[in-house]
């Protein structure tokens, strides 16, 4: 199905032509007309679906429908789990709503404070945010939510995951009725949480489910190595070496230690490479994905933490660089690549530490991940080991070998005494 078949305004397709886009994904085909007939939705999709196309879609084609002025009352709420959600939402509404008119805000903490409160009070159309900041001006009354027409929950399963639901509670207390708008909900999972969240908010929700069978991810080519801890970057460097049609990687990793050192790593061998790990600083990490997207970085290290809503057209590669410990993080990893209906491979290692998590991961996804034969030594190139940086919060130690200053020893009540003998 196209989307000139729908009854779409002439500046939401003017939107979609622009994106490039041409025939419906799965759950945009299910979704959208509901959407467009005013029902509630809970869609199951995974990420590179086209779920956010989807929402936006729908959003700016119900807004246009009623004229009515922009105003610091928002008419439409988007909330996401991560401030990198947020911006890669941002940025699929500005390409697709260019021709709409309609103003769109991004609420995230770690940016400028005052900025963002100022462009509300200037006006605003839809709001897409995080809960915590989004409360933060609310209580402060710098915007009301009485005019909200219309809601989103995006990676509702995230926002339990992550801690955000008692926020996410309160602010759906604040918006009008469940009646009175129209609310839509996504997740990769429909979770009995998720549901719960919808019976009590949604106005009898349609549910919309896309089987894996259905999703982008299907095009992922997946290998497996088994290899030991120890000779993994010797590996890995060794694909890097060989493979000539890497245009972006994800590197995942499990903690923020072995993010830093696989990115010392990658940099000490001269692959230009980013880190993103949970406390790396806002602006710092929007100016890694930025030079990600530009090409400019070819090389993302990440924890899953940190990886939350990455959303990065043409990753060519996926690597597995320790295996997840929730094997629907595995699905959620490699779906990072092969979005679109593009292909994609996703590489796994692993060692003695976390083979005991592949079983699960292998009867999650129902097949056995294709694992190649035992690895050449040749193809392990020799790399350059990089030293790890010397902490800087303590007193710098001696050098091995120097001899121990000792402290005289004293009297009581008296001056100190040698320590030699004699």
């Amino acid at each position: 199905m196209k989307f000139t078949e729908f009854a779409l305004p002439e500046q939401v397709l003017k939107g979609i032509e622009n994106a490039g886009f041409e025939k419906l994904t799965p759950v945009q085909e299910e979704s959208i007309p509901l959407a467009l007939w005013g029902k509630d939705v809970a869609a199951q999709a995974q990420t590179g679906t086209g779920k956010t196309a989807a929402f936006l879609i729908s959003i700016f084609s119900r807004l246009l429908a009623s004229d009515q002025q922009t105003s610091n009352n928002p008419r439409a709420l988007i909330m996401a789990p991560t401030r990198e959600l947020v911006v890669q939402i941002c940025h699929d509404a500005e390409i697709l709503g260019r021709y709409t008119g309609l103003r769109v805000q991004a609420i995230f903490g770690g940016m400028d404070y005052d900025k963002q409160r100022q462009s509300l009070k200037d006006g605003v159309d839809i709001i897409v945010a995080t809960p915590g900041r989004l409360i933060d001006y609310f209580k402060q009354r710098v915007f009301s939510m009485h005019r909200v027409e219309m809601l989103v929950i995006d990676e509702a399963d995230r926002m339990f995951d992550m801690g955000f639901i008692k926020d996410l509670r309160y602010i759906l207390r604040q918006l009008p009725p469940f009646e009175k708008r129209q609310t839509m909900l996504f997740s990769a999972t429909l979770s009995p949480q998720v549901m719960e969240l919808a019976y009590e908010f949604m106005n009898i929700a349609e549910k919309v489910s896309i089987e894996p069978k259905q999703v982008a991810a299907e095009k992922v080519e997946q290998i497996l190595y088994h290899v030991s801890r120890k000779e993994k970057f010797a590996l890995l460097h060794g694909l890097l070496k060989r493979e000539e049609k890497i245009e972006r990687m994800l590197l995942f990793v499990n903690t923020k230690a072995e993010g830093e050192r696989l990115g010392a790593l990658l940099e000490g061998n001269g692959f230009s490479s980013g880190v993103l790990t949970g406390d790396v600083p806002q602006k710092k990490r929007m100016r890694i994905l930025d030079r990600f997207k530009l090409g400019e970085i070819r090389y993302l290290v990440a924890t899953d933490v940190a990886s939350r809503g990455i959303h990065v057209d043409n990753v060519t590669h996926v690597v597995n660089y320790d295996l997840p410990q929730d094997r629907e993080d595995y699905v959620h990893r490699i779906g990072r690549t092969a979005r679109a209906g593009a292909s994609g491979q996703a590489i796994s290692f692993a060692d003695e530490e976390n083979i005991y998590q592949l079983a699960e991961i292998e009867d999650y996804l129902g097949h056995k991940i294709p694992s190649t034969m035992p690895i050449d030594e040749d193809f392990c190139f020799d790399y350059k080991r990089v030293a790890r940086k010397k902490r800087t919060s303590q007193p710098e130690r001696k050098k091995e070998g120097a001899p121990r200053r000792r402290r005289p020893r004293r009297r009581p009540g008296g001056k100190p005494t040698s320590s030699k003998k004699g």
